[in-house]
This record gives structure tokens, sequence and C-alpha cells, in this order.
């Protein structure tokens, strides 16, 4: 695919786009019992997906009209997030403002996108009823971090009882931890049956499992976290927390996305992706949506199976929609988020 010279509707340009993406909705993952046979058969052969993931960023390019198309559709795929201690209620709710109104109304015009927003607000559980009102009127979720978010040790009774608090708080969609050990010690009954219960306690709040993909040591570690989690019935599978050393990388993308094509050929289900942590440039989210559209197809463009965890990447895409509009590059401090 060369979207330079080959357009196609997911890359129109922008004057002839809709107003807003569509709402598209899949059935969500009902999961599948534990198939271990499955699971012990996966293998990744590392040097051939670093390859592989190195080739995308120089051949998948796109251009002007297009290119301001394609960023268009990242920040519909945004997951705008805060997690930070020194979170404020003044801090959320300039966040929510930005989700409501990402890129300045008369650039959004000129495009043709007014009334675009970001796919979600990501926020702490002491959050969630600041967020939930600030969006009020919105059909923008807000996702909560759970389970004893970043590194999922506090007692399982708690991590269970903190996703029933931050539905309960409205929060429509659930990030989650996984147990690092049962990866790295094989245990996959463990993970599955965590997972499955976690799935469990969100009830209609659909659940993102964070494997920390930078903690489970091989890629193939990786890929078979991911199938069991969608064994367990998660509707999303997130790289990272963004508190890891190492977060989202093309290797791992290419891992876990071949993870949800293998599962989807075998049961029909799609199950989104979310990659986190370190994509802060307009350049890498472009980089992602090409890989998404290359492994698994147009469907998983749209921002109820495809998801950026991130903060500062709105801002570089305010930045390069500008200089698409006006032709001159402003500077960084005034697409401030917060």
């Amino acid at each position: 695919m060369d979207t330079t010279h080959s357009p196609d509707h997911t890359a129109e340009a922008p004057a002839k786009a809709a107003d807003q993406l569509p709402s598209l909705h899949e059935p969500r993952n009902p999961g599948m019992v534990l198939d271990l046979a499955w699971v012990r058969s996966v293998q990744a052969n590392t040097s051939a997906i670093e390859r592989r993931a190195a080739t995308l960023p120089g051949r998948r390019s796109v251009k002007k009209a297009y290119q301001a198309a394609w960023l268009c559709r990242a920040i519909a795929c945004i997951d705008l997030t805060t997690l930070a201690g020194d979170d404020t209620e003044g801090r959320v709710r300039r966040l929510c403002a930005k989700a409501r109104q990402p890129v300045s109304p008369a650039i959004l015009d000129k495009l043709g996108m007014t009334g675009l927003t970001t796919g979600a607000v990501c926020v702490y559980h002491d959050m969630v009823e600041t967020a939930v009102d600030a969006l009020k009127g919105t059909n923008i979720p807000v996702a909560a971090v759970s389970t004893g978010f970043p590194a999922g040790l506090s007692p399982f009774r708690l991590r269970i009882a903190e996703i029933g608090e931050s539905v309960a708080a409205g929060a429509r969609e659930i990030d989650i931890v996984i147990t690092r050990r049962h990866v790295l010690q094989g245990n996959w009954q463990a993970l599955y049956d965590e997972m499955a219960e976690m799935r469990e306690a969100c009830g209609d709040a659909h659940v993102k499992a964070i494997l920390a993909t930078g903690e489970l040591g091989t890629l193939r570690n990786v890929a078979r976290a991911s199938l069991v989690c969608m064994m367990a019935g998660a509707d999303f599978i997130k790289t990272s927390t963004g508190k890891e050393s190492v977060n989202a990388t093309l290797p791992v993308t290419l891992t876990m996305i071949r993870a949800i094509r293998a599962y989807e050929e075998r049961t029909g289900v799609k199950v989104g992706y979310k990659p986190a942590g370190g994509i802060s440039k307009a350049k890498d989210a472009l980089t992602y949506l090409a890989m998404m559209k290359d492994e698994l197809g147009d469907r998983w463009l749209q921002p109820d199976l495809f998801r950026f965890g991130a903060s500062s990447l709105l801002g570089d895409i305010e930045r390069q929609l500008e200089h698409h509009v006006t032709g001159a590059y402003s500077a960084s401090w005034r697409h401030a988020l917060a």
C-alpha cells in the first residue's frame, strides 16, 4: 500500500470527511475456554518481527491532504491521559475540555472535521467522577486505570473492588494490569483465571488488559499473554502502563496484533489494540495506523478497536494540522494540554 499515490476511503481528503467518525461497535469478546495447547504452540520469530517492523516508517508515507486526514483519524483514536501523582480536578477538567475540542475550531472547520473529539479520557479512579462530570453531554467515555496500577500487586480482592468502584463512579472502560509473574513463570491458568475474574467485575464496562510488555522478557511471552487475555474475555489488549522503562514499540505491536488476527481467525471475534507510552510524535502515530491497516485491515482504524494511550501526542498532531492549513509551524507551547 502506498497511501501517497493510492488513497482509499480510510484516508480521504478532510473536505470529504463526515463531521465525526462513524460510531461503530463490535459485539464484546465473550472469551473462550483456555486452550493450553494453542497457547504453548505460539512462537515469535524475533529477528523476522524486528525486520518487518523496521521497514514500516520508510515505506508507509502519506502527504498533504491525506496526511491531515490520517492525523484526524489518529485524534479520534486517542485515549487522552493524565496519570500523575499531582493530578488535580482542575487539570482533569482542562484535559476533558481538550478532549471535547482537541484542535482549534478554525482549523477543524477548514479541514471539514468540526465535531471531532478524542476517543476517551483516561484517569486514575480518584478522578473518574470529575471526568464524567466534565464530559457530560458528550459521547466521550471515561477510562479508569485499575487493579493496583501500575504494578498490579495489591491484594487481589482489593483489585477487584477497585474495578467495581470505578464502574460505579461512571467509568465505561477499565484498564487493568495483569500479574507479570504469571507470564514469566508460564502459569497460563493463573493468568486466565485472573483476567476472567477482572472481566466479570467490569460488568458492562469494556476492559483493556495491560500486559506491561517491557517486563515480559520475550516476544513469545508477549504473544502468549495476549492470547490468554483474549481467551479470558479482554475487549482490548494494551502494551504498557507508560511507567515501565520500555513501553510501546513496533515489534511488540506487530506481535500483539498478529495475536489479535489469529484470535479473530479462530473465533470470529474482533479484539481491540492499544499501544501506550512513548508515542509522542505525529509521524509515529501514522506508522502505527499504517501497521494496523496492513496487518488487520480498515476496521481496526476505528476508535472502538484501536486507541493510542497518549497525552503529548495530541499537541504534535495539532501543530501538524495547523501547518497543513496555514503553511507555518507554531510553537509547541501554543498547544499545551492542561
